[in-house]
C-alpha cells in the first residue's frame, strides 16, 4: 500500500471561502479532519447546485432517483455528525426542499408507479426515516409505506430475490442489494410488527448470499455484475446466468449494501454470520486488484492495468467507505486499519481537486453503466471503458461524504 507522508484536505471557512490545508501523518496519528472534508463537500455541491433538483444533472428538473436520494442521505448524515445544530439548519432544509417537491403533502411520490417494481426507487426511502422522525410530517410516514408496500408484493426469482426491476425479469444486479435491502431492514427495525422483524432480517441476508452465490467468480474471487437466472439475456452466460465482467461500482454497492443492512440485524439472527464472512472475502481479494501506487480501483475491476482501463472514484470511494465503516464495526479485522485509512487518503491525493470556482470535486466518475435496457448494453470491456466520466457524480459525492464521516469516527473520535 502507498504510504502518504501528506495529505491536502479542503475544508469550508465560515464565509464560505475554502482553504487548502496540509496535515501531517506520523506514527498512526491522524490529522486529518474528516468531518470537515464532508462538510465542506457539501457545501460546494449546494454551491454548484441551487436546489436538489440540479444535483445529477437534472438541471432543475425533477425525478424520485436514487442517485439524488443517495447523495442527500449523505447530507444528512454530516447535519447529524455536527449535532444538528443551528449553523448547519440550511443542510437540513436543502434536503428537505428536494424531498417536498418529491413528495406531496398527501405523502404520493411525484412520478412513481408501484408497477414497475423497480428497487432504485426504495433507495430515496432512506432519508424518509429521518425527514419523520424530525418533522413528525405524515406525508414521509405515507411515502415509507408505500415503499414497503412494493417490497410486499415485488417480483422475486425461484430462490426468494427480488428482480432488480420490472423491465429487467429474473435478473438480480449486485446494485440493487443497496438500492432495497438497507431500507428493508430498517423499516422492519422500526415500523414492522416484532414478531415479523426475525423472518425479514433472515429474507435481507438471504438476498445477500443468494445473489453472492450466483455472481460470484472463482477465477478471480470477485462478483460480477450481475446474473440472469432464465439466462435468456444476450448478455448472460449460457450456464451460468452471470454477466461478463466484475464492475467495480457493482460491488461497490453490494459492499455498502452490507455494511449498511448490518446497522439493524441484530446479532445472532440466522446468516448474520455467513453475510460478514462474504464481506470480508471481498476484502482479501480486493488488495489484489488496486493499483499498486495509488492504491485505487478500476472501472472494469477484474481487469487492472489494461488498456482503457481506468481508475474509477465511485467504485474506490464506495470501497473506502465500507472498509472504514466495516473496520469500525468489528464486521472486518482490525487489522485491516492502516489499509483502511490508506485507502481514504489515497483517495484525496487521487481523485479529489479544485475546480474553477476553488470548490472541491471529484475527478473520473462513471456517470452510468447497466445491462440490456433499451441501448442493449452488452457488458463486455469495451462497453464499461467507453461510458461517460464527469465530475461530481452523486454516486462519488455521497459515498466520499460517507466515507469522510467514517474515517472521523474511526481515526478521531475517542
Amino acid at each position: 500500500m502507498k504510504q502518504h507522508t501528506t495529505i491536502s484536505i479542503i475544508a469550508a471557512a465560515a464565509a464560505g471561502a475554502l482553504l487548502l490545508l496540509t496535515a501531517s501523518c506520523s506514527s498512526g496519528d491522524s490529522r486529518i479532519d474528516g468531518k470537515a472534508n464532508a462538510l465542506s463537500m457539501v457545501r460546494a455541491e449546494m454551491t454548484r447546485c441551487p436546489d436538489g433538483t440540479y444535483l445529477d444533472g437534472m438541471e432543475g428538473r425533477l425525478k424520485w432517483n436514487y442517485t439524488t436520494g443517495l447523495e442527500l442521505m449523505s447530507f444528512l448524515d454530516v447535519w447529524e455528525a455536527y449535532g444538528e445544530a443551528p449553523e448547519y439548519q440550511d443542510i437540513f432544509d436543502y434536503v428537505l426542499d428536494w424531498y417536498g417537491k418529491a413528495v406531496d403533502s398527501a405523502g404520493v411520490i411525484y412520478k412513481y408507479k408501484k408497477s414497475n417494481f423497480n428497487t432504485d426507487h426504495v433507495c430515496p426511502g432512506n432519508a424518509l426515516f429521518v425527514l419523520y422522525d424530525r418533522t413528525g410530517d405524515a406525508r414521509w410516514m405515507t411515502a415509507m409505506q408505500t415503499l414497503r408496500d412494493q417490497l410486499k408484493d415485488h417480483p422475486r426469482t425461484s430462490e426468494g430475490g427480488f428482480w432488480h426491476k420490472q423491465t429487467y425479469p429474473h435478473q438480480m444486479w449486485l446494485d440493487g442489494l443497496y438500492m432495497a435491502q438497507p431500507f428493508y431492514a430498517h423499516y422492519a427495525t422500526v415500523y414492522d410488527a416484532p414478531e415479523d422483524r426475525d423472518s425479514i432480517y433472515r429474507d435481507v441476508i438471504d438476498h445477500f448470499l443468494t445473489v453472492a452465490k450466483h455472481t460470484y467468480d472463482p477465477a478471480t474471487g470477485l462478483y460480477r455484475h450481475a446474473w440472469d437466472e432464465s439466462r435468456q439475456m444476450f448478455w448472460s452466460d449460457s450456464l451460468t446466468g452471470q454477466s461478463d465482467h466484475a464492475w467495480g461500482r457493482a460491488l461497490g454497492w453490494y459492499t455498502m449494501g452490507i455494511v449498511d443492512a448490518l446497522d439493524y440485524i441484530p446479532a445472532g439472527t440466522e446468516g448474520r454470520d455467513s453475510l460478514i464472512a462474504v464481506l470480508q472475502g471481498i476484502y482479501e481479494v480486493l488488495p489484489d486488484y488496486a493499483d499498486p501506487v495509488t492504491g485505487m480501483w478500476y472501472q472494469v475491476l477484474d481487469c487492472p492495468g489494461r488498456e482503457g482501463n481506468y481508475l474509477e472514484a465511485t467504485c474506490s470511494a464506495m470501497f473506502s467507505y465500507s472498509l472504514l465503516k466495516g473496520v469500525r464495526m468489528g464486521y472486518l479485522s482490525p487489522d485491516l486499519k492502516d489499509w483502511a485509512r490508506s485507502t481514504y487518503e489515497g483517495f484525496l491525493d487521487y481523485f479529489l481537486y479544485t475546480d474553477e470556482q476553488g470548490l472541491p470535486a471529484i475527478k473520473d466518475c462513471c456517470e452510468v453503466a447497466g445491462l440490456g435496457g433499451k441501448e442493449n448494453r452488452s457488458g463486455d470491456y469495451e462497453y464499461y471503458i467507453n461510458e461517460k466520466r464527469r465530475s461530481n457524480d452523486p454516486k462519488g459525492v455521497g459515498p466520499y461524504i460517507n466515507a469522510s464521516l467514517e474515517y472521523d469516527r474511526l481515526f478521531n473520535e475517542k
